[in-house]
């Protein structure tokens, strides 16, 4: 089954962009689906931050999704620059106000980007209360 739901998570990312030729400006989107209830995860508090030089983490941006489980427009073309991002999202609040205890206390994601030249990314998030799978979506870019 959570295979099947990742499966169409994936299929939505590539199939549909509900925000078309904005995309270019858009180099950073979630989408997070609850696995419990097989329907978007509304109402969760993300950050994303940014490897320094010297190994610590400097938040550059925040978000909640929307009703669709989605945040675009995280941070723009030219405060993506390359380098290691984590994106941390406030799971056991999420759970919480779902009726449930949740095992973990936050998801992250740790990623590089931009090794490959200019790109978006897309990060899908199945969340439930024991476990999250994650996978991305990577294209290139328009700067």
């Amino acid at each position: 089954y959570k295979y099947r739901v990742m499966t169409q998570i994936i299929l939505s990312l590539v199939l549909c962009d509900k925000h078309g030729d904005s995309d270019n400006k858009c180099p950073l989107m979630v989408k997070i689906l609850d696995a419990v209830k097989g329907s978007p995860a509304g109402s969760v508090s993300l950050k994303v931050s940014r490897q320094g030089a010297n190994g610590e983490w400097v938040q550059v941006a925040t978000g909640v999704t929307d009703a669709t489980g989605e945040v675009h427009n995280l941070i723009t073309e030219q405060e993506f620059s390359a380098g290691v991002y984590r994106v941390e999202f406030d799971t056991k609040t999420y759970w919480k106000t779902e009726g449930s205890t949740p095992f973990h206390e936050v998801a992250d994601v740790v990623f590089e980007a931009h090794v490959g030249g200019h790109q978006h990314y897309t990060l899908a998030l199945l969340l439930s209360p024991y476990s999250y799978t994650t996978t991305a979506v990577v294209t290139n870019g328009q700067p």
